[in-house]
C-alpha cells in the first residue's frame, strides 16, 4: 500500500498578459469601447470589472487543473456544476494488476499525527481494505465489482476545467475555515499559484486567505 500527500498542478492557463487581454477584448464589446484598448489598458479594465461586480466577463478565460486527492474530496469538488471533469475510474482501474503494483494508493490524512492512535486505526483500516480488494480481484472479481470495499481515502486523479469566475467561487467556498481540511490542503496552494499567474483576478480572495497559505495552516482539525 502506498500513502501519498495530495497535490495539484495547473495544466492549462494563459499567462497574465494574454489572459487579461482576452477578458478586455470581450468586455469592451459591452461598452463599445474597443477604441480605448492600449498596450497597458487590460489590467485597469479588469480591475474595474471586478470592482463593479461585472464578473460574467471573466468567464471568457479558463483554467485546467489536475488534482490528486482522496475520493471524499473529489465527491465534494464535483458538486461545482459549472465545470468539466475527467476522473480516474475505479470501474476500469484494477489495482490488483501489475500496472498498479498490485496495491492501492491512499491519501495521508493531514489532521492526525503519525504517532497518534487515530492514525494507527486509520492505517489498519486501509490495510484491511486493500487486503479485501486484492482477495476479491484474485478470486476473479472485476474492478467494478471489487471497488465496493475501497475506502474514501483512496487516491484519485481528476482533471478540472472551468472558467475563472467559477474558480473564484470554488476558492471562496473551499478555502474557508469551515471547509474540509483535506479540501483546503488542495485548494489553498492552488489559489496561491493561480494568484501568481493572474493577480488581478484573484487578489481579493488571496488576501483573505494569505495568512493560512503563508503559514500552511490549511489542514487543522475541526
Amino acid at each position: 500500500m502506498k500513502i501519498i500527500e495530495p497535490y495539484s498542478e495547473i495544466l492549462v492557463m494563459d499567462n497574465g498578459a494574454t489572459l487579461l487581454r482576452r477578458i478586455e477584448t470581450a468586455g469592451r464589446v459591452c461598452y463599445k469601447s474597443e477604441d480605448r484598448i492600449t498596450s497597458d489598458s487590460a489590467s485597469k479594465f479588469v480591475h474595474k470589472l471586478l470592482r463593479s461586480g461585472h464578473l460574467s466577463v471573466i468567464e471568457h478565460a479558463v483554467a485546467t487543473v489536475r488534482i490528486v486527492c482522496d475520493r471524499g474530496v473529489s465527491h465534494e469538488l464535483v458538486r461545482h456544476r459549472l465545470a468539466s471533469y475527467s476522473q480516474e475510474s475505479t470501474r476500469y482501474a484494477n489495482y490488483g494488476r501489475e500496472k498498479f503494483g498490485r496495491e492501492i494508493t491512499v491519501i495521508k490524512p493531514c489532521f492526525w499525527p503519525e504517532d497518534s492512535r487515530e492514525y494507527a486505526l486509520w492505517h489498519e483500516a486501509m490495510l484491511a481494505a486493500e487486503k479485501a480488494y486484492l482477495a476479491l480481484t484474485t478470486a476473479g472479481a472485476s474492478a467494478q465489482q471489487a471497488r465496493g470495499v475501497l475506502p474514501n481515502s483512496l487516491k484519485t486523479e481528476i482533471v478540472v476545467t472551468c472558467n475563472l469566475r467559477e474558480w473564484r467561487h470554488i476558492f471562496e467556498m473551499r478555502c474557508a475555515p469551515a471547509a474540509h481540511p483535506q479540501m483546503r490542503q488542495v485548494v489553498l496552494p492552488l489559489l496561491e499559484r493561480m494568484h501568481e499567474r493572474a493577480p488581478e483576478i484573484f487578489a481579493d480572495i488571496f488576501e483573505e486567505f494569505a495568512h493560512d497559505i503563508t503559514n500552511k495552516s490549511f489542514c487543522l482539525a475541526y
